[in-house]
């Protein structure tokens, strides 16, 4: 298993190198660099003249090239590979993604244009993934592993031994930071911690059954607030190394699997969003 990242030459996209290469040393894992972009639709011409490498293609090589030596440099003991693959991002990734302990993406592209169809195909990447997706929203120190500051998880109706869980844990377990969750209640119950007295009983029954498979030893802070969930998490964001929601999938179901929350922090968070997929 190995941590993959889509890269497409942007600033962005190198962030989430740096990001990866981080994480891969964490969990001492290989990295994946992949850049897919259907360069052969759009140099017909050049390959009916028997061009044996064609603009784009060069392009596209010398993307990978600078990104893995961006990875080297960032992480020297990390086994990096690279693909240059003539095919739509997001069919690229996620199929990638069936062998990938995660899929890290930058958020925006080389250009406006590129900025929008990028955030499409990290929206898309993540409701059809294999695989936590994790996305880096902001250009700043907050973008890297190693960067103090606690493991937000955002905890739904059906948390018990989610995948969302498992991963939230085990990347606060590795960076040896607290894990936060964050319960949103509708019913008027104000955000502090558990254990003040100031809890609905029904609340902190949920979030101690969400939390029951945390591994023993990892600091945990339970937070239940009241209002919208996606306002609440984006707070809790601020100052945050990373925020977990979990995507439930519907087998079967061929349109958008990610619900409103997931979308709205995904494009708004102040730090990097993992996206977990959870069957239903």
């Amino acid at each position: 298993m190995r941590i993959v990242v889509g890269v497409d030459g942007s600033e962005s996209s190198l962030r989430a190198v740096d990001w990866a290469a981080d994480n891969a040393a964490l969990r001492r894992t290989p990295l994946r660099l992949v850049y897919a972009s259907l360069w052969e639709r759009y140099e017909g011409f050049s390959l009916a003249q028997g061009v044996d490498r064609p603009s784009e293609q060069v392009i596209a090589e010398e993307i990978v090239e600078t990104a893995e030596r961006r990875a080297h440099r960032r992480q020297p003991d990390v086994h990096v590979t690279t693909d240059v693959l003539p095919e739509e991002p997001e069919q690229a990734l996620v199929r990638e993604s069936h062998s990938a302990l995660a899929v890290v993406l930058g958020h925006r592209g080389r250009s406006s244009m590129t900025e929008a169809i990028l955030g499409s195909v990290g929206v898309a990447v993540a409701e059809q993934a294999h695989c936590p997706v994790v996305v880096l929203r902001h250009d700043d120190d907050q973008d890297r592993p190693g960067t103090p500051g606690r493991i937000v998880l955002g905890v739904d109706e059906k948390p018990a031994g989610s995948a969302a869980l498992r991963f939230a844990a085990e990347e606060a377990g590795l960076r040896g930071v607290p894990l936060e969750a964050v319960h949103v209640s509708r019913h008027g119950v104000t955000g502090t911690l558990l254990g003040s007295g100031e809890r609905e009983p029904d609340a902190a029954l949920a979030l101690d059954e969400a939390l029951r498979d945390v591994p023993i030893g990892l600091e945990v802070l339970r937070r239940t607030v009241s209002g919208r969930p996606r306002d609440a998490l984006l707070a809790a964001s601020r100052d945050a190394a990373l925020l977990v929601v979990g995507a439930r999938r519907r087998p079967g179901h061929f349109g958008p699997q990610l619900g409103r929350v997931a979308h709205g922090v995904l494009h708004h968070a102040a730090c990097p969003v993992a996206v977990v997929p959870e069957l239903s």
